[in-house]
């Protein structure tokens, strides 16, 4: 029997907008965020990456501390070292180190070029994600190093939508 070979679409991936991003993040708040929610995401973000088989590092943080870590086969140190600059944005920027490369490109420019900051030590690269608690605000992050850096931003938009029931 001959089976005709199915060749997939071509798909180009759309680069979401600055007004997207920002969408996101107004959308993804918690009412509280204590370690056993810390535990809940992680967790949570650990399963969807071994369905995926994907090769990442999971890292969640509040108030300086860090709740929750974890590396799956295929990640490296070099994920770590990832996590701790994507993280560095997101802290000091109070939104995804994904919004943050956006807005600077939006802009004409890049991060690296007019944030005026040491690109070893802070990387506006997708992964990094707020975590902003309803009548406080950001209180921490949640970030994944492992994928090209819109799915890593994905990856935990995603999560946070399941997790928050959205």
């Amino acid at each position: 029997m001959h089976h005709p070979q199915i060749t997939p679409k071509f798909v180009p991936e759309i680069t979401p907008s600055v007004e997207e991003l920002e969408a996101q993040e107004r959308r993804l708040v918690f009412r509280q965020f204590t370690y056993d929610d810390a535990w809940a995401l992680g967790s949570l973000l650990v399963g969807l990456a071994r369905e995926r088989q994907a090769p990442v590092a999971i890292d969640i943080h509040r108030g300086g501390q860090q709740l929750f870590h974890a590396a799956l086969p295929g990640s490296t140190p070099d994920n770590d070292a990832w996590i701790t600059r994507k993280r560095r944005v997101t802290e000091r920027y109070g939104a995804s180190s994904y919004l943050v490369g956006a807005r600077f490109r939006a802009k004409g420019t890049t991060f690296e070029e007019s944030s005026r900051l040491d690109p070893d030590t802070y990387a506006a690269h997708g992964g990094s994600f707020p975590v902003t608690v309803e009548n406080v605000g950001v209180v921490g992050t949640v970030t994944v190093s492992g994928l090209p850096q819109l799915q890593d931003h994905r990856f935990v938009v995603e999560a946070l939508e399941r997790f928050l029931g959205i």
